[in-house]
């Protein structure tokens, strides 16, 4: 059932996105897994617990968020496919999983923004980055557009799709709990070091397929996309995603700069702090607004070259 599933919810996705009033009344799925990793973190990350400590209340912070989203996710998927069209809940249910339509609002809002000024393409950019958007000239708003972009391909669609196809609706639900615990705090502060450890390692583990996946489907959209490169974006990757200090990161990113002849990476500021990544690709690294465009559309085609191989599967696994 879930081969059929993970079609059907990239097309529901990038059509209905998830609505604004369905905010605004009951959240979103992802503020309900913050809640409960931002109330365990409260209760079981204290400062007079020492670094062993620290890692094993981490370990069973995670434990916890794991179990409650699987068997509410379990029990949920079950019951609807008792009903008549229950795939078509199943397929609702897994909308707000993925994240095609807003990531790509997302992005283009902030070439739209550094349309009108450099502070407003600095704000639009502060909502998908966490580096310092202050210390930004107008290429480092549009790298920072874009980088995120190319990394948000592989943990915000390809992923939860990935996860979604092998394991229906526990698959996606338990994926994105984990990618939120490291979001929130898989970080390497004094404070989440050791606490944060285990969503940061789980986090690396799950991405690993979707990341180099996500590499591959860049590559093959660049088919669809005049002036993007699939062997520039293939020998980017081979070059450069190693380079990263994320095992995932780097390869979306990688042959997304590429693709485009772009040379993404290199020094940003996070809360004042200089930090120094590797440059992913190479060519052109005075980037602009108009280059953010570029970058959108082919990630629109990556989503269609995704689509088609979902429907693909679907087709194969249905004539066994």
């Amino acid at each position: 059932m879930s081969v059929f599933i993970a079609p059907l919810a990239l097309v529901a996705e990038r059509w209905l996105g998830y609505p604004e009033q369905l905010l605004k009344s009951i959240g979103h799925p992802v503020m309900w897994f913050g809640s409960l990793i931002d109330g365990l973190e409260h209760r079981l990350n204290r400062p007079d617990r020492d670094a062993r400590q620290r890692r094993d209340a981490g370990i069973i912070a995670l434990a916890i968020l794991l179990v409650v989203a699987f068997i509410l996710s379990f029990v949920v998927q079950q019951f609807v496919r008792g009903l008549p069209l229950g795939w078509v809940l199943e397929v609702l249910l897994a909308v707000p999983f993925l994240a095609q339509k807003e990531l790509g609002r997302a992005v283009a809002a902030v070439a739209e923004a550094l349309r009108t000024s450099l502070a407003a393409g600095r704000e639009a950019v502060s909502h998908i980055v966490g580096r310092d958007p202050d210390q930004l000239d107008e290429a480092g708003v549009a790298r920072a557009a874009i980088e995120t972009l190319a990394e948000s391909t592989s943990d915000g669609v390809v992923a939860p799709w990935f996860w979604l196809l092998l394991f229906g609706l526990p698959g996606i639900v338990l994926y994105k709990a984990i990618n939120t615990a490291d979001s929130m705090v898989g970080h390497m502060d004094a404070r989440y070091r050791d606490y944060g450890w285990a969503p940061a390692k789980l986090d690396d583990a799950v991405n690993w397929i979707p990341a180099r996946l996500t590499a591959v489907l860049i590559t093959l959209a660049c088919f669809f996309v005049p002036h993007a490169s699939p062997s520039q974006a293939w020998a980017a990757v081979k070059r450069d995603a190693g380079k990263h200090a994320s095992p995932n990161a780097g390869w979306p990113e990688a042959a997304m700069g590429g693709a485009l002849g772009f040379a993404l990476g290199g020094p940003r500021s996070y809360q004042g702090e200089t930090v120094d990544l590797p440059v992913m690709g190479q060519g052109k690294s005075a980037l602009v607004g108009s280059d953010i465009l570029r970058a959108h559309q082919l990630y629109r085609a990556t989503l269609n070259v995704l689509l088609v191989l979902s429907i693909v599967l679907a087709l194969m696994l249905s004539t066994l």
